[in-house]
């Protein structure tokens, strides 16, 4: 039996781990499997590039649990953007590319595929395990949800999310030292999230969690809400800027500084639009996504509030690679564990689907319809502890957007 693997997308806590938790659960399972890696993602399926796991990586696959990153590389691919593939050179002009994935696995003996990306990854997953059933190859997907801003429907938490905020607090417990540098600094930490601002908002949670157990002299301006965060902004929520410019200018004028947390895909809409007013070309991926660094949120917000506050410098850091980059903390590697060992017991029973927690089954696990997966979940800002914390910095709630 062959059972193969790729990680799909941008990286996130969990790949490397999530192959090493699946590798354990087959040497229990089914231990004399050939395991195989398709190398960068579904580029690597396309062109059929792949390595076979040896035996010593099998024996020490807890090695794999260590680490971030994925150890068969990414790629971003939609197998269903006929025209982006052969851009790249992955199939030939007139090919499809679902059937060229289906043939290369039939070609490999692969009889169980692994996906391991978020929404996008496991949408193609989908439409990949649709085409083998429609065409009569017997092989069964199994994918696992991976997204550091859990905003895939309908999953109540995705892998990596959780170390991805711890992180990304760590990441500016650093980065707030810099108001010692100048007066009336400005600092703007962007946290990842195109459509979804629970990981800014988690993000933020986490961090004044780490203030909470700090110490502080005031005698010295070492004081808590020097450090303290002053503003969120996640997609979800409408920015005021005539109120928030109001807000924070009196912010600056009492601690000498102002931090922002700001979700990437905040006010996204309004700066894409400017753009494009001004005749520039926004830049987007195969899925149809604005590029986020093409349009670079952080730079943008600074130049509205810079001005507007005063500030005498100002600081844009992203947290972004620093947090998604990370090997998986307790809570996610738990979750890891318990999602592979569903996923490979699914596979051998020749069940399709996704391996995770269903908001539609109060958070229960199960192997979820690919049909089902969906991006774009909203952060619910009127999640009781994201309401606290904004009242407790002082920031009025915007409107949902």
């Amino acid at each position: 039996m062959k059972i193969a693997f790729l990680t799909a997308g941008g990286i996130a806590p969990c790949l490397s781990s999530s192959i090493g938790a699946l590798i354990q659960n087959y040497n229990r399972l089914a231990p004399d499997a050939t395991l195989i890696g398709y190398l960068n993602g579904y580029q690597g399926l396309l062109l059929g590039n792949s390595l076979e796991f040896s035996a010593e990586v099998k024996k020490r696959a807890d090695i794999l649990l260590q680490y971030g990153g994925s150890p068969i590389g990414n790629s971003r691919v939609k197998l269903t953007n006929v025209k982006d593939c052969e851009k790249r050179g992955l199939v030939k002009p007139g090919e499809n590319p679902l059937e060229v994935a289906a043939k290369q696995l039939v070609k490999d003996g692969v009889a169980v595929l692994h996906t391991i990306g978020g929404d996008d990854t496991n949408i193609m997953a989908g439409e990949l395990a649709k085409y083998l059933a429609d065409n009569n190859y017997n092989l069964t997907v199994v994918g696992l949800p991976k997204t550091v801003d859990n905003d895939v429907f309908p999953l109540s938490q995705t892998l990596g999310a959780w170390t991805a905020a711890e992180q990304g607090a760590l990441f500016f417990n650093n980065v707030a030292n810099e108001n010692t540098t100048s007066t009336r600094q400005l600092i703007i930490h962007e946290v990842m999230g195109r459509n979804c601002g629970w990981l800014t908002a988690a993000t933020a949670r986490n961090y004044r969690k780490l203030l909470d157990k700090k110490s502080f002299l005031p005698d010295i301006l070492i004081d808590r809400a020097r450090w303290d965060i002053d503003a969120i902004y996640v997609p979800e929520m409408a920015i005021d800027l005539a109120v928030e410019t109001k807000r924070l200018r009196k912010r600056m004028a009492e601690k000498d500084g102002v931090n922002i947390f700001l979700s990437e895909g905040a006010g996204i809409d309004s700066i894409v639009a400017e753009l494009e007013s001004q005749g520039e070309e926004v830049a987007r991926d195969a899925f149809g996504h604005v590029k986020l660094d093409f349009i670079n949120p952080g730079n943008w917000f600074a130049k509205q509030f810079s001005t507007r506050l005063g500030a005498e410098k100002t600081l844009v850091q992203k947290s972004g690679y620093f947090g998604r980059s990370a090997a998986p903390n307790q809570a996610d590697l738990e979750l890891i564990q318990r999602c592979a060992e569903l996923a490979a017991k699914s596979a051998l029973e020749n069940k399709s689907g996704l391996a995770g927690l269903d908001m539609a089954k109060n958070g229960e696990l199960c192997l979820i319809d690919f049909k089902r997966i969906a991006g774009g979940k909203p952060f619910d800002i009127d999640t009781e502890w994201f309401s606290q914390m904004l009242q407790e910095i002082g920031q009025p709630k915007g409107k949902k957007i």
